[in-house]
């Protein structure tokens, strides 16, 4: 059985490639899944890939690959990455790496969007790269997990 990576999108995420297509890019929600299945593949994971715009959702998520021993969480936890106290509390209730992710440089934007909850608790942090940034991330996990990459 291959090692889990939980991949966790927060809100607004599903409009990928019509929201902000000038800051986001034109890739959808479903590429950047194609993307990370691939990158699964090439690291020996299986991807659990989620997205939802509802907080404790996202914190039920989580706990749910805590509980099965998943290798690890790449989190875009979008919005609620400035403002949620309780996905923060989550990450550190579990003892799997996370890396967060982002499309764009939080830190080149607004000044509210430069603070990160998440990056308090994360193993790592990727932003700015667009959806590669995924596959940067299931990688670093591989890394992390000591899984070989598979050609």
């Amino acid at each position: 059985m291959k090692p889990t990576v939980y991949v966790i999108n927060g809100p607004n995420l599903n409009l990928l490639g019509n929201r902000e297509p000038e800051k986001y890019g034109r890739a959808t929600l479903a590429d950047v899944e194609a993307l990370c299945r691939t990158a699964g593949e090439r690291h020996g994971f299986e991807i659990v890939f989620r997205q939802s715009n509802h907080e404790g959702e996202l914190v039920s998520w989580i706990q749910e690959a805590g509980r099965a021993g998943a290798a690890g969480i790449v989190l875009n936890a979008a919005a609620y990455t400035h403002t949620s106290v309780a996905i923060l509390d989550a990450i550190a209730a579990i003892t799997l790496p996370v890396i967060e992710v982002h499309l764009t440089n939080i830190h080149a934007r607004e000044p509210f969007r430069r603070t990160s909850y998440v990056s308090q608790v994360a193993k790592g942090v990727i932003c700015g790269l667009g959806p590669q940034g995924y596959g940067l991330a299931i990688a670093g996990l591989a890394g992390l997990a000591g899984q070989e990459t598979r050609t």
